[in-house]
């Protein structure tokens, strides 16, 4: 069988699970998500196994040492993976849920209730953790998931999914509802991209390259955002102690990931007292800093220059831009202006400027005294995450089981017709 046909004999069989998905009761989905976390465990030692000849392979192309983080499996990211499943399991499950009931004067009971979209589609790379995640959320939400990961961990995916799908055998899940793209192919992505018939969304996870080439290349409504070029923001009005604290971790906790600061801004007022330490600081933990005129006349030394491109780059690394403001008004428009709408954060006492802060920022996610990094599905009580949208339609922000739904009208009547 060819790979255009192979691909479309995945989507098919998605598709019709999907429609048979929606009689599997809540108790039966949460209790295959608890058997599939407990498997992962269990199988540990082969997960590990079959991960190192992706480690292996990686070692061999010369990844970036952020791609191999990313790519590695350990006894503590299995354990998160399982403990992902079941958390996901312990949330409520969004189908059936009634959302409005509106009754007519004709006697029309309308009923707006809470549906799966159907077939997801994710096309993600270098993190296997994707592929339990990502299987967990689509089937507690009635999705059929069709997953397409990276050549770089196909090992690990392989793996993942043999084992999650091991479980489901035992269930009441409909066996095609999670299906795997094992093709390294590039023109694997092509084929599925073409089945907007069959595919309801598609999720693509990773760089912005991956995204871009996704969103150009498909009828199928795609959930995105290109980058993560995230700012906080030190007022005039913050407890500099806890500034810095945000700013270690918004920066140098996981660099090469999309909630992670890309850009640091400070009121000109605090900028003498806050900057030369905060710089010291994230230069001993390896940090390269772009900074602004103001910046570096503070700062003697050890400051690269800033250019125009720099306020507008993902860095995904431990490189980070910085410039001097004056004042809340010039720091939503510095982010208004170069941000990507994805996580931005100020740092303040002050709860009007606070206020104005949330209200003006047009990102996805919007911070008060707390690091960017908290822009994910398991840190937002979602058990994990598909992906984040910066997006406004159909989701926005990280997409979890809500936003893995629409909706349909139930219509009840007793021989209404229309004069």
């Amino acid at each position: 069988m060819n790979l255009s046909a192979h691909i479309l004999k995945i989507a098919k069989a998605a598709r019709k699970a999907s429609y048979t998905f929606a009689l599997v009761s809540s108790k039966e989905k949460n209790a295959a998500l608890k058997a599939m976390a407990a498997a992962l465990v269990k199988n540990q030692a082969y997960l590990i196994k079959e991960n190192a000849k992706d480690l292996k392979a990686a070692s061999g192309e010369g990844y970036s040492k952020a791609l191999v983080d990313r790519l590695t499996l350990n006894p503590k990211n299995i354990k998160a993976m399982a403990d992902s499943l079941v958390e996901t399991s312990k949330l409520k499950d969004p189908v059936g849920e009634l959302l409005e009931t509106i009754k007519r004067p004709n006697g029309l009971l309308i009923k707006k209730v809470r549906v799966p979209l159907g077939v997801v589609g994710i096309i993600y790379e270098s993190r296997p953790n994707v592929t339990s995640d990502c299987a967990g959320l689509c089937l507690k939400s009635g999705n059929a998931a069709i997953l397409k990961g990276g050549k770089e961990a196909i090992h690990s995916n392989k793996a993942i999914f043999k084992i999650l799908k091991s479980v489901l055998a035992k269930t009441k899940i409909p066996l095609d509802a999670l299906q795997l793209i094992e093709s390294t192919d590039r023109q694997a992505v092509h084929e599925l991209l073409k089945l907007d018939q069959l595919v309801d969304v598609i999720v693509p996870r990773g760089g912005e390259e991956l995204i871009r080439f996704v969103a150009a290349n498909t009828k199928i409504p795609v959930v995105k955002h290109f980058q993560g070029i995230c700012h906080v923001y030190v007022s005039k009005n913050a407890d500099l102690e806890m500034a810095s604290d945000i700013v270690i971790n918004a920066k140098t906790q996981k660099p090469g990931v999309c909630n992670a600061m890309e850009t640091l801004l400070v009121d000109r007022k605090v900028a003498r007292d806050f900057l030369p330490s905060m710089i010291v600081d994230l230069q001993a933990r390896g940090c390269e800093i772009r900074g602004d005129e103001a910046t570096r006349a503070l700062v003697k030394g050890g400051v690269n220059k800033a250019t125009e491109q720099d306020w507008r780059t993902e860095y995904l690394d431990l490189i980070l831009s910085v410039k001097v403001v004056d004042g809340l008004t010039e720091a939503i428009e510095h982010i208004n202006t170069y941000g990507s709408h994805h996580s931005d954060a100020i740092i303040t006492k002050n709860k009007k400027e606070a206020q104005a802060f949330l209200d003006s920022v047009d990102s996805a996610c919007v911070y008060v005294n707390a690091s960017t990094r908290f822009t994910d599905g398991f840190e937002f009580g979602f058990g994990s995450e598909v992906g984040i949208s910066t997006d406004k339609l159909h989701v926005r922000g990280p997409m979890a089981l809500e936003g893995l739904t629409s909706y349909k009208y139930e219509v009840y009547g007793s021989g209404q017709i229309r004069g």
